[in-house]
């Protein structure tokens, strides 16, 4: 039992000894721990206190930056408010100075003003008493001369208008009188001399082409089942095709002659094989198309052997054959230009004049007509623009501007040109127009001299190459029959269009009738 007391005992001492050790452990720790937290804390008060310390710093340095930023600012106000307070003042200064020039201009301005209104009234006084003066002397005159000053100056206008006219009459004739004789002789001579030696055939065409058939039967083949034939032949070709109750023939109609001439061409080939359908339609276009090409050309080359020219473009010398095929009022265009040349060389000839020059102008003087169908302008524009453009000298491309007056001639060889161009075309039996344009332009010249004062009757006659024109003889005296007849010719220039020139011929003519009973 003691020994149990004893063991118990024991085990009470080691719990206690354990509790007494684990007492002391736990208060080393705590004692360990709280010097850790003062230290902490002492750490942390520490670097509040720098930070502190340091935001003070730096809330020092920025005020003192802001004052010194505020004290920079309020400088340069100073500065820029000073300037400106200078410039006012200049402007104030000017400003002051300006207006009293402007009172000082305004004091003279009134002076002048007040001086100008009394001038002004002493002129108005002359004035006055000149209109006076003036009024008393026209009474007078009036009086002295039995009619009013209207009547006086009415009379006066009239003697003077009625000398001028005369005078500008006798003038006219005397002058017309003088270049008529030294000038006709030597014309009639050179251009009778410049026809001899140049002869051409024209052949009048229309604007349509016969086929002949070899029976009536191939029309119906040409048409083709529902018009497909004719149809293919119409667009590949550009032409419209005739056919009606005209036994063996179809028409081959178009405006333009090249294509005219290919469809014909190509009709006649078919016609010829026999074989019509649209693929070899297609196939004789195409060669008919190659054949007047190669006519072209040939016809161009042609025409320049003929003028003995040379070094011509190729290109011209293509457009001249296209002529071939182009009329104007029946003519054929490029039997003109080969005649122009002609003319316009024998001219220059028999004048010393360049005769090279003249005959390539005369020859290349319509060659607008070959693409005017094509291109829109005039001929005369178009074949200036072709000339520049291929290269030819300014001297041809002048010629062929002034031949129509487009622009003023001022060389001999574009005058040469005009004056074989009005020959050819104005040759008897060189150009033709259909029956409606000649009509009209035979009414149009008899309406043109009807509308002049005095004319009794007029006539157009010799196909519309002379207007004959009877006046009445108390309306117009003979010298006036020479301004009637400039002025009438003036107005057929300007308002009608006409192949070579038209003879303005005034009669005035007086009859004295009596009866012996």
């Amino acid at each position: 039992m003691r020994s149990q007391l004893t063991a118990l005992w024991i085990a009470l001492a080691a719990l206690a000894a354990l509790a007494a050790g684990v007492a002391v452990g736990y208060r080393y720790r705590m004692d360990v721990a709280e010097k850790k937290i003062g230290r902490t804390e002492q750490y942390a008060k520490s670097l509040l206190d720098d930070a502190q310390r340091r935001a003070e710093e730096k809330k020092k340095e920025t005020i003192l930056a802001a004052k010194e930023e505020v004290l920079r600012l309020r400088t340069e106000l100073d500065r820029e408010t000073r300037e400106r307070r200078s410039e006012v003042q200049r402007a104030e200064r000017r400003a002051t100075q300006r207006e009293e020039a402007y009172e000082k201009k305004l004091d003279n301005l009134d002076k002048r003003e007040e001086a100008l209104n009394n001038k002004t009234a002493e002129i108005q006084r002359a004035e006055d008493q000149a209109l006076a003066l003036l009024g008393k002397q026209q009474g007078e005159l009036e009086r002295i001369a039995g009619m009013t000053q209207d009547e006086a100056q009415q009379f006066l206008i009239s003697r003077i208008q009625k000398e001028a006219y005369h005078d500008a009459a006798v003038m006219v004739r005397d002058i017309e009188s003088k270049a008529r004789e030294e000038a006709e002789k030597k014309a009639r001579n050179i251009i009778s001399l410049s026809i001899q030696k140049c002869a051409a055939d024209h052949v009048a065409e229309t604007t349509v082409s016969v086929v002949t058939l070899p029976n009536d039967d191939m029309k119906g083949r040409i048409i083709g089942r529902e018009g497909r034939n004719i149809r293919a032949l119409e667009t590949a070709t550009g032409v419209d095709l005739i056919i009606d109750d005209t036994p063996e023939a179809v028409i081959v109609s178009a405006f333009d002659p090249v294509r005219r001439e290919i469809a014909r061409i190509a009709l006649e080939k078919l016609i010829l094989d026999g074989r019509i359908h649209p693929a070899r339609i297609e196939e004789m276009v195409e060669k008919a198309k190659k054949e007047v090409e190669n006519q072209i050309r040939e016809a161009g080359e042609q025409a320049v052997f003929e003028t003995a020219l040379h070094s011509i473009h190729h290109e011209l010398v293509r457009l001249l054959g296209r002529m071939r095929y182009r009329t104007s009022y029946g003519q054929n265009v490029l039997k003109h230009s080969i005649e122009v040349s002609h003319l316009a060389g024998m001219m220059a000839a028999e004048l010393g004049a360049d005769i090279t020059l003249a005959k390539r102008a005369g020859l290349l003087h319509d060659i607008g007509k070959a693409v005017d169908h094509e291109v829109e302008g005039t001929h005369v524009t178009l074949g200036g623009d072709l000339a520049r453009k291929y290269k030819e000298s300014p001297e041809v491309v002048h010629c062929i501007l002034a031949h129509h007056n487009d622009v003023e001639p001022t060389t001999i060889e574009a005058v040469l040109v005009q004056a074989a161009d009005a020959i050819s075309a104005a040759r008897p039996g060189a150009r033709r127009e259909s029956l409606e344009n000649y009509i009209k332009r035979l009414e149009k010249l008899e309406e043109i001299s009807n509308s002049f004062s005095g004319v009794e009757k007029c006539f157009a006659i010799q196909s519309g190459r002379e207007v004959r024109i009877m006046v009445k003889p108390e309306d117009v005296n003979d010298a006036g029959t020479l301004v009637l007849a400039r002025e009438i010719a003036k107005r057929i220039e300007k308002e009608m269009e006409y192949p070579g020139q038209i003879k303005v011929n005034v009669i005035r003519e007086t009859r004295s009738v009596d009866y012996a009973k």
